[in-house]
């Protein structure tokens, strides 16, 4: 486990851990729907022998992050933007996955000098979901994260702004979209869409699935060690 600290962001707290040496260079991560910075972990370790200083975002309305109950996109991307300039960050590399890749992407087009190297594992989708995906009503039970999210995720996927698919062409940040295969939930094509509208991105694909870097942790992580490269000196 890394060091946690909290930031108030946007009139939020967000929740952040910290591993690796402290003057490592920044490498941001962004988890999916459901989950939290926990599910990074068995990615953070090494990346963080490898000296970068990782940092695992819980999300709004995730793990120890703020449950304001609003949980648009842009809000999140907003959110982590506020995030670099608390931590005084003016670059830094960022891996995401599903629902944090739209995030992601979001960040790399509205301010693409921070955004030094970008790998997106299954996403973004910025195009309606066919067939529409249902919006969900609450469960009986309590749910490790804030529930209102699901839906609010669900009818941005069936109507996302045109500007989700617009936008990737102002991503400059060199990109690399790891697709799942087949065995994926995600149509693999539009992967390949996205992966052709951002201008310098390459798609592989590693098949286990959505949860790649659940599945085939190891294989995931040296996809990323390939791309990244050795990690940049810090000034």
């Amino acid at each position: 486990m890394g060091d946690l600290t909290t930031y108030q962001v946007n009139g939020i707290t967000l929740a952040c851990e910290a591993e690796g040496p402290a003057g490592g260079p920044p490498l941001l991560l962004l988890h999916a729907l459901g989950e939290d910075r926990t599910s990074w972990r068995a990615v953070t370790a090494g990346l963080a022998a490898d000296g970068w200083r990782t940092l695992a975002v819980d999300l709004r309305g995730h793990g120890e992050s703020g449950h304001p109950g609003s949980y648009l996109f842009e809000e999140m991307r907003d959110d982590v933007l506020a995030l670099l300039d608390a931590l005084d960050l003016a670059e830094v590399t960022v891996v995401a996955h599903s629902m944090g890749t739209v995030v992601a992407s979001l960040v790399a087009m509205d301010r693409p000098a921070a955004v030094r190297r970008l790998v997106l594992e299954e996403g973004p989708l910025p195009f309606p979901a066919d067939p529409p995906r249902p919006v969900p009503t609450a469960p009986d039970g309590p749910t490790p994260y804030d529930w209102r999210v699901v839906p609010a995720i669900a009818r941005q996927r069936n109507a996302p702004p045109s500007r989700h698919w617009t936008g990737l062409a102002a991503i400059t940040a060199p990109t690399l979209i790891v697709a799942g295969g087949p065995t994926s939930h995600l149509d693999q094509r539009d992967l390949a869409r996205v992966a052709a509208r951002i201008p310098d991105a390459r798609l592989i694909t590693i098949d286990a699935g959505h949860m790649i870097h659940d599945e085939r942790p190891a294989d995931f992580l040296a996809a990323v060690r390939a791309f990244l490269g050795e990690p940049p000196r810090m000034a």
